[in-house]
């Protein structure tokens, strides 16, 4: 300052910060600015600002200024601080009244001190310390504690040598810089205070959606890891756009707050599937519920070989000649033993089944007498064909409509939520990621245009997690050129979006997921043009 502030520039000033205050995002910009503004509305020449600690029981140093040896620490200045904390009570639990931040932080008082070395009843030996190592002169303190609006200490504030602006010469601090920097206090306890709410408020936030995604992967450890990698990969893709400046995604941008946006979209993607059957989630095969049934099957197949034999020797005592009984029993069991291993194949589903499959299905349940409690039985029930005759996959027509449900719930959950402005799109964006291009996906059928960036890239995300993902009990892990070929095939198709797909090629956003979360076996070559075309159909 090079001349003394008037008393209506000091409340003006104060006015601006205040203002300037309530709109800080930044919490550690927002300390540093509260102890700017305390210097400067003081003349002070530094200052440290405390936060008291989680436990109340010491404050820590959060920003310090010292302007005439150029000390800066904390806040933007890029230098980390390393003070240790100060306690608020003794070892024996009496409270620590000999250091002035202590006092103030435990009375609630404001302390100005003339002189920090001609001052009875605090500590300063530190100070004389520091003093010593730098050449600095610590004079006058004013110690002013931060109470919030519910008259709640969360700070403290300390000013050190008050500057006369026609001297330059250290002074004590006024009575009426105590009185503006006490209403500085306030104002900023207040405005920091509100910033620690709406962080924590977020943190918690963020750890509920952590804890439906715990629950989805305790329920379910195949589609756990899911959760968290397509958020992963929607962040790089996103990037990726955000970064083009040619194309038609050129004008593409995010803020950071799109970006908050985005991740918590993509964080709660799946959190539908908190309703979706277990057994339907995990099913590895296709007989599978609670358990896999195709030991029910085997144990049928054991009943029926023992019936053969018994068949067999009372077709000898009956007066059959050994030989043949024993060649009737042995193509019979030759003819079991190849049902047996087809059943067990088709209950995989790792291979498309054709229509002779499905027949032989068909013979083999009525291929068998089966007689349980005295009536008569087919060898396989209905439900045990319909399952045992899905052609692709482990899923019947109605488990995948269970399936697909996930999605109609995820939009359900999601819609409910009263969304702050900043977070309106995620329910759209978070319940797209199923939709198709050409219209054809779901649930509601919406086609590209239709749709934002943001839901098209979590689209594209969704799928490729899927195809490369280790942990599916129901298919193996595919590596990238195989993963991108497919993809290629799906934009030539209209199911996924071409110009996003096309940036998600050439920036090789496909090589950093699978360089941090696939293993080195499934990164394999990749023709980045090969697959650009095939693209384009």
């Amino acid at each position: 300052m090079t001349r003394t502030m008037e008393l209506s520039e000091q409340l003006e000033y104060l006015n601006q910060i205040g203002i300037a205050l309530s709109s800080e995002q930044d919490i550690d910009k927002l300390l540093e600015r509260i102890l700017l503004a305390a210097k400067t509305i003081t003349h002070a020449d530094g200052g440290s600002l405390y936060l008291i600690s989680d436990d109340h029981r010491s404050v820590r140093f959060a920003i310090v200024r010292t302007d005439s040896i150029g000390l800066a620490f904390g806040g933007t200045s890029g230098n980390p601080i390393t003070f240790p904390e100060l306690p608020l009570y003794h070892e024996d639990g009496s409270p620590n009244h000999s250091m002035v931040v202590a006092h103030a932080a435990l009375t609630g008082e404001s302390i100005n001190i003339v002189d920090a070395y001609d001052v009875e009843g605090f500590d300063f030996s530190g100070t004389r310390a520091f003093d010593q190592r730098t050449g600095y002169r610590s004079k006058s303190f004013l110690t002013v504690p931060m109470k919030n609006h519910e008259d709640e200490i969360i700070g403290v504030l300390q000013l050190l040598n008050s500057i006369d602006p026609h001297t330059g010469e250290v002074c004590a601090f006024s009575t009426s810089a105590e009185m503006l920097a006490n209403s500085l206090a306030s104002q900023a306890a207040i405005a920091l205070r509100n910033r620690q709410l709406i962080q924590q408020l977020a943190e918690l936030f963020e750890a509920f959606i952590n804890m439906i995604n715990i629950a989805i992967d305790e329920k379910s450890p195949y589609t756990g890891g899911h959760c968290q990698r397509v958020p992963a990969l929607t962040m790089l893709i996103a990037e990726a756009i955000h970064e083009t400046s040619e194309g038609p995604l050129a004008g593409f941008e995010m803020t950071d707050k799109d970006r908050y946006e985005l991740r918590i979209a993509g964080l709660l993607h799946d959190c539908g599937k908190i309703t979706t059957p277990v057994h339907v989630v995990d099913k590895a095969t296709k007989l599978e519920t609670i358990f896999d049934r195709i030991h029910l099957i085997d144990t049928r197949f054991e009943v029926i070989r023992r019936d053969l034999k018994i068949a067999c020797l009372e077709a000898i005592a009956a007066g059959v000649s050994e030989a043949e009984a024993q060649a009737q029993m042995s193509q019979r069991l030759q003819q079991l033993d190849e049902d047996q291993a087809f059943l067990r194949r088709a209950n995989i589903g790792s291979e498309k089944m054709g229509d002779e499959d499905q027949a032989l299905i068909l013979e083999i349940a009525s291929r068998y007498p089966w007689v349980l409690d005295g009536e008569s039985q087919p060898f396989l029930s209905e439900n045990e064909v319909e399952n045992l005759s899905i052609r692709a996959g482990t899923l019947t027509g109605a488990e995948r409509e269970i399936i697909n449900n996930h999605i109609v719930a995820t939009i359900k959950m999601l819609e409910a939520l009263p969304w702050p402005n900043h977070l309106l799109s995620v329910p759209e964006y978070a319940g797209g990621h199923h939709e198709r291009m050409d219209g054809k996906g779901y649930p509601r059928g919406l086609t590209r245009d239709q749709m934002s960036v943001q839901a098209r890239v979590m689209g594209i995300a969704d799928i490729f997690e899927a195809l490369t993902a280790s942990d599916r009990p129901y298919k193996k892990p595919m590596g990238l050129n195989l993963s991108l070929n497919i993809l290629a095939n799906f934009s030539a198709n209209g199911h996924i979006d071409p110009e996003i797909f096309e940036v998600f090629v050439r920036k090789q956003v496909w090589l950093k997921y699978g360089q941090e979360f696939l293993s080195p076996e499934q990164i394999d070559e990749v023709d980045i043009e090969a697959i650009l075309a095939k693209a384009k159909g």
